[in-house]
């Protein structure tokens, strides 16, 4: 794809899932890839990984999302050893175990611990990484939400007001900075067989479940939201700014 060659990205949540499946295709893309984690050794790993691929560059950053100290500081690091800011893509998440019940029964130390990851973490990455892309001139986020955010699923209050509220921050973010030279958008996956939360569809039991609700009758793999993201930070998806693009196998259409 074209713009991602030579060009430095941050991705939070890059240790797995749909963050290392986006470090895979912007490191093969021939991009300079930072995948910042809060488990460093699932950090190192990726970023090892893509070097055993041929990236030109890919380092590891420790970071917790909703702490702003560690934010600044995985974004100094970037910088100095990237040598720039092209781009970011925040799919920094979490589900909380106890998310998954009636809203009446989800504790606020719950909402609240959801919102401070999904929701704050990506306010704070995009603080942070938005004046170091302009200082570049120019690039794209990429932020990652989910199709709760844009139906609901039927349960996690946490989760869903989360994606529901990075959906809004971006929008708003694609206004505020298209005419410094950012361009920004939002991917919703459906459900996605990976590590972490996508464990239960990586399961024959799990994937054959929730492809009865899927039209194309499985879930996603994280490399395929992760080439939709990609396509999102590269120049072939220039003039495609505020958007919010279901990356779900048309879970949505129903």
């Amino acid at each position: 794809m074209r713009g991602l060659e030579g060009r430095a990205f941050l991705v939070t949540g890059g240790g797995s899932g749909i963050g290392r499946g986006t470090c895979e295709r912007l490191a093969d893309a021939g991009a300079k890839v930072a995948a910042v984690d809060v488990d460093e050794e699932r950090a190192a790993a990726v970023a090892a990984d893509l070097r055993d691929r041929g990236a030109d560059a890919a380092i590891s950053v420790q970071c917790d999302v909703g702490e702003e100290d560690q934010i600044v500081a995985a974004m100094k690091t970037t910088l100095a050893e990237l040598g720039g800011l092209a781009g970011v893509v925040t799919s920094a998440g979490i589900f909380a175990e106890g998310d998954m019940q009636p809203l009446a029964d989800v504790t606020l130390e719950t909402f609240e611990r959801t919102l401070r990851v999904n929701l704050a973490g990506t306010f704070l990455t995009l603080r942070h990484a938005l004046p170091a892309i302009v200082d570049g001139g120019g690039g794209a986020a990429v932020t990652v939400a989910s199709t709760a955010g844009l139906r609901g699923h039927g349960f996690g209050s946490g989760y869903t007001a989360s994606k529901g509220g990075v959906i809004a921050l971006t929008r708003l973010a694609a206004e505020q900075y298209g005419r410094r030279g950012v361009r920004a958008n939002v991917v919703c996956p459906g459900a996605t067989a990976s590590e972490g939360m996508g464990s239960v569809f990586a399961t024959e039991e799990g994937a054959q479940g929730v492809g009865r609700g899927i039209p194309l009758g499985r879930p996603a793999r994280p490399e395929e939201t992760g080439a939709t993201i990609a396509w999102l930070l590269s120049e072939e998806a220039s003039y495609v700014s505020g958007q919010v693009i279901a990356v779900d196998g048309g879970a949505t259409v129903r």
